[in-house]
């Protein structure tokens, strides 16, 4: 079986749903490794906050961010070898790389957008009563 690893960027979450906005991005790879992990396929994804030393045990990604820097990241590496880098892989390229119909993968996730409602800084209302 292939062995596919994501190394990204820091960041607070793999979501894309953290904090305010909504990075439909993350939403759009998250979605896809779901669902390759449904089907038995497990794609390893290293956060540079939450798992450092794995950039520096992989000789590839050491070497990379040494040369090029962080912002080279998201890299995407197959079976040792360097696919992508400074974007995560597309749904294309992702069902290519495990022989497989991009239909797999669904439709593209829609993003809804949010209001936030200003408040008086604690989650109070307006007037600031109960702060």
């Amino acid at each position: 079986m292939k062995k596919m690893q994501i190394f990204e960027p820091a960041m607070c979450c793999s979501t894309g749903v953290c904090g305010v906005s909504v990075e439909p991005e993350l939403i759009r790879i998250s979605t896809v490794l779901n669902t390759l992990d449904k089907k038995g396929i497990v794609v390893e994804r290293f956060n540079l906050s939450n798992a450092p030393q794995e950039f520096i045990k992989n000789t590839i990604i050491n070497k990379l961010i040494n040369e090029k820097g962080v912002d080279v990241l998201p890299a995407t590496i197959l079976d040792g070898e360097l696919v992508v880098t400074g974007r995560y892989p597309t749904n294309d390229e992702i069902a290519k790389f495990f022989g497989l119909s991009v239909s797999e993968f669904g439709s593209q996730p829609k993003v809804l957008k949010a209001t936030i409602k200003k408040s008086g800084g604690c989650g109070c209302d307006n007037d600031g009563d109960c702060c």
